[in-house]
């Protein structure tokens, strides 16, 4: 992956943090210093037998397998840690030599998914698990080794630590996934394929760009036309047909609560495409688990000049764009 990409989503995350609150409790030396640290990690990875370790930091992002220890100078009240791995990744994290007072409130809790302005990746209805059992907590578990493993290709650590000295050591390690679903895209541009056998499963690929979606192959279980049709001149044909995928537009990481651009519950071999001017565009598979479900899409960076103005089309308003 190239830099730029890479640092236009640290940058993005760093926005979306800041409003959040945590972007204030990261320590100054960090800051001069901390957003190229994060672009050539993976080039450090020489041999096989190489173990990459280094600092982590109050707000962090992390793309590669290591050992990565946070220290506390000063009380850190509101940390966190977005770790993303390739499309066809999952990520296991462990904690080792931890070092909270969990009676003081200090705590350490990893998350399957995203959490960025209060909504979640992925979102309830697209997630196999309840939302409880997805965090794992440090201080409640009794296990002697705490550890977590996501179901897609992101994960995310929170922690508090209010002692100076304080601090613990977080394993990241990447795991292949055969069968990828609800994925984040690292780049603003390129292909993927979602396959869904026989899973009664909602899957979502999330771009945090506003991108031209090109759909290039769609098979579902049950064919009934052969045109992209706007959002609302099908969708209860599609929604009721159990097997479809939908375009969604939208500013934040939950899909449920996104614009529905535009769905297909039809197969299609050839190009269909739109362009989606929002923050967070979304390809999302919804399989009914009768049938193997595919599509195949490429997608791109809009232009500046690309992007809407003002509020205009039939699709009404799903985005703002400044």
């Amino acid at each position: 992956m190239s830099v730029s990409p890479r640092t236009q989503l640290l940058i993005f995350l760093i926005s979306l943090s800041s409003r959040m609150g945590l972007s204030r409790y990261i320590e100054d030396n960090d800051a001069s210093d901390g957003l190229y640290s994060l672009l050539s990690l993976d080039q450090k990875r020489e041999s096989e037998d190489f173990i990459f370790r280094r600092p982590l930091r109050c707000l962090d992002m992390l793309a590669t397998e290591g050992y990565f220890t946070f220290t506390a100078s000063q009380p850190q009240l509101a940390c966190a840690a977005f770790i993303i791995a390739e499309p066809s990744e999952v990520i296991s994290l462990e904690l080792s030599d931890v070092s909270i007072d969990c009676g003081a409130g200090d705590f350490i809790k990893m998350f399957d998914g995203w959490v960025l302005k209060g909504e979640k990746f992925p979102s309830r209805q697209d997630h196999p698990l309840p939302l409880h059992q997805r965090y794992t907590d440090y201080c409640s578990s009794t296990a002697p080794a705490v550890a977590s493993r996501s179901s897609q290709n992101v994960a995310m650590v929170f922690f508090r630590i209010h002692s100076p000295d304080s601090g613990f050591t977080l394993a990241v390690k990447k795991l292949h996934n055969p069968f990828p679903c609800n994925i984040m895209s690292q780049s603003p541009e390129g292909s993927f394929t979602m396959v869904m056998p026989h899973q009664l499963r909602n899957c979502s690929f999330s771009i945090i760009y506003p991108v031209e979606i090109r759909l290039t192959e769609l098979s579902l279980g049950q064919a009934k036309s052969n045109e992209l049709s706007p959002q609302r001149q099908v969708w209860s044909g599609c929604s009721g047909s159990g097997d479809y995928v939908e375009l969604l537009g939208g500013n934040g990481v939950d899909t449920s609560k996104m614009f529905p651009v535009a769905d297909l519950c039809f197969s299609l071999s050839g190009l269909a495409q739109m362009k989606i001017g929002c923050d967070n565009s979304v390809v999302r598979l919804v399989s009914s688990g009768n049938y193997i479900n595919r599509v195949s899409f490429q997608y791109r960076l809009l232009e500046q000049h690309e992007l809407p103005k003002t509020r205009e089309n039939s699709l009404d308003n799903y985005c703002s764009v400044e």
